[in-house]
């Protein structure tokens, strides 16, 4: 995950404040802000892993191959926040799967048609 400077509508700006670090100047009907840059493919790996069943934090981050810690953490609790992905405690642990709104996402990338 990437800080990036962008502008962005006021509405949308308003609408998504979680993606936005800080906002700066209004400039007519975009606010220019630092924003948090998800790649998608790093959310779809999250979602690929999970779809072959639940996993525990450490399995999915392994298997994830998403190699710094807070990235991989940015985009789990990505989604979480936004239901892609379930967890639950089971004793000690928090296991991890898709959700039905995950699968959907991740059916979007995997359905490309030619």
């Amino acid at each position: 995950m990437k800080a990036r400077l962008t502008y962005i509508p006021v509405e949308m700006a308003d609408h998504f404040g979680d993606f936005i670090i800080t906002r700066d100047e209004q400039i007519l009907d975009a606010v220019k802000a630092r924003a948090r840059d998800f790649s998608t493919l790093s959310l779809l790996k999250l979602l690929y892993q999970l779809n072959c069943g639940p996993m525990s934090f450490t399995d999915l981050y392994a298997s994830s191959k998403i190699r710094m810690k807070k990235s991989f953490l940015n985009y789990l609790h990505l989604c979480v926040d936004y239901n892609f992905v379930k967890k639950e405690a089971v004793g000690s642990n928090v296991i991890y799967s898709i959700s039905d709104k995950g699968r959907v996402m991740l059916g979007l990338f995997m359905e490309k048609s030619n």
